[in-house]
């Protein structure tokens, strides 16, 4: 197969940081090239240089055996390279066949745009993704998954050579990733190449040809995937094998009730939710996309409002109405969607972490304690590993993975008694994965109550005492933690779609 890509000898620094040191990396023709490492490896900032997005502080970049220089991301395109960036860039106020050709509209006379040829086309490659989305739709209000694929569609309207896929499944369901990874094997046949960026080994074994590791801003090594273990994958990745144990699953029976919900109501997304959550306890809510689980969450936390349905903390009726009741109730709330609604991106490290603790430092005269908050912010970032030159540094220049340990120290200092985790680990790398995961069981052996909500099942099982299983709205039933639960007994569940009122008939174990 022939080169599309060489990439030789790349220098990229930050302040304070070293990103890329001397790093190579080669695509061929019709092949999917995964591309991995730890949150902060330099995988991302590598790919970014390939499609313009930054410029290399030296080292050459060939294209099909040429020298190129890609100043911008408009360059790349014009080079045949494509990019699906991990978190979301797209213009919400426009529909979904504007912001798919944004920038190449096509035009009629007197530079008039051709909406209906617009719309036309979008139609026709959600045809070939065989996905239901209505292009003169805004993509405002669309889910997290429906705006994923959109930004597939988009990279894939300009006919890219190269298509760089950044977590391109990280919000995908599983019917979703089949329809993904046809579209990729009908892109390999044509002759594209493809780079894979995904912490998921299963999708890494089953879509790639060839895996390069990174790990702290260099080159590791790049083996053929098929005839590599997950296991020698995980220790090029991290430097060292990992082991994990399965959850221990404690007596809880004595526990205090931290957390009741009942007959909480929604509309269709929501509908007669009943549950309790004691003390010490992890309960993961499990479910196929749009099955309701962030819409409980978010009803709870007050940050929806809801129809019907009351919650009781500690044995006592709380009013929530908003966020702002549910944190004075003990409550916090990590968003799936950290950029939107768990971080401040212009503000650094410190100001993220105590943004919803102010109080503790507030002093007279209505200054702050800033040399405090400085200080419990480096407590945080040694305790979680977060990866950062200072708590100094502006959280939107740190890697995913440690943009959500932030969150998760932010919610920490509040030092809040009920925690709902919704998915916790988009986008983190299996070292980072393992370090939230005791995390998760060291807090919930201090008695936090906690809710974990997670799209991946192997991942409930990991981390649950007791599994909560949603479908279109209703739970559907409970099943227990530990070694006895399988992944097909939760997707019997979270395909149940009995009458209305069989869910509510399902025992809360509790």
């Amino acid at each position: 197969m022939r080169d599309l890509v060489v990439m030789e000898r790349i220098e990229k620094r930050f302040p304070g940081v070293h990103a890329l040191k001397g790093v190579g990396f080669d695509l061929r023709a019709g092949e999917v090239h995964a591309l991995m490492g730890e949150n902060g490896a330099g995988k991302s900032t590598l790919m970014k240089i390939l499609s313009g997005v930054y410029r290399p502080d030296s080292g050459r970049i060939l294209v099909e055996g040429r020298e190129v220089v890609l100043p911008s991301p408009r360059a790349a395109q014009d080079h045949g390279i494509g990019i699906i960036h991990q978190e979301l860039a797209l213009m919400k106020d426009l529909t979904v066949a504007q912001n798919i050709f944004i920038g190449r509209e096509p035009r009629l006379s007197f530079g008039r745009i051709d909406e209906a040829r617009q719309t036309r086309e979008a139609r026709a490659l959600f045809d070939a993704l065989n996905i239901d989305i209505d292009p003169r739709r805004p993509v405002e209000g669309l889910s997290i998954a429906r705006q994923q694929m959109v930004e597939i569609a988009k990279a894939l309207s300009a006919r890219s050579k190269v298509l760089i896929m950044d977590e391109p499944t990280a919000a995908l369901t599983d019917g979703e990733i089949v329809d993904l990874f046809a579209m990729i094997g009908k892109l390999k046949a044509e002759g594209v190449g493809i780079v894979y960026i995904s912490h998921k080994m299963d999708e890494i074994k089953r879509i790639s040809d060839r895996v390069t590791v990174m790990r702290d801003g260099e080159h590791v090594g790049t083996v053929a995937a098929g005839e590599t273990s997950i296991q020698r994958i995980i220790e090029m990745m991290v430097g060292r094998a990992l082991t994990e144990e399965g959850v221990r699953v404690p007596d809880l029976t004595a526990a205090e009730t931290a957390l009741e919900v009942v007959g909480l109501r929604r509309g269709r997304e929501i509908r007669d939710v009943s549950f309790s959550l004691r003390k010490g306890e992890i309960l993961g809510f499990a479910g196929l996309m749009g099955a309701g689980r962030t819409e409980v969450a978010r009803a709870i936390f007050g940050a929806d409002p809801r129809e019907a349905g009351e919650i009781r903390v500690k044995g006592r009726k709380a009013d929530i109405r908003s966020p702002a009741d549910a944190v004075k109730a003990g409550i916090g709330y990590l968003s799936e969607d950290r950029k939107h609604f768990g971080l401040a991106l212009g503000m650094d490290v410190t100001d993220n972490v105590a943004l919803a603790s102010l109080p503790k430092f507030s002093r007279s005269g209505g200054r702050l304690d800033e040399e405090g908050m400085r200080r419990v912010a480096r407590d945080f970032i040694a305790r979680l590993g977060i990866r950062t030159p200072s708590e100094h540094q502006e959280v939107r220049l740190l890697s995913g993975g440690n943009q959500q340990k932030v969150v998760i120290a932010k919610w920490l200092l509040r030092d809040c008694d009920i925690l709902i985790f919704d998915e916790p680990t988009r986008g983190i790398d299996i070292g980072a994965k393992s370090e939230i995961y005791r995390l998760l069981a060291e807090l919930a052996a201090q008695g936090k109550a906690l809710i974990v909500i997670s799209s991946e099942l192997p991942e409930v099982l990991r981390v649950s005492h007791r599994i909560a299983v949603m479908c279109e709205g209703r739970l559907t039933g409970f099943l227990p933690g530990g070694a006895g639960t399988t992944q097909e007994q939760i997707m019997q569940l979270a395909t149940d779609r009995g009458g209305p009122g069989r869910a509510t008939r399902q025992e809360d174990p509790a």
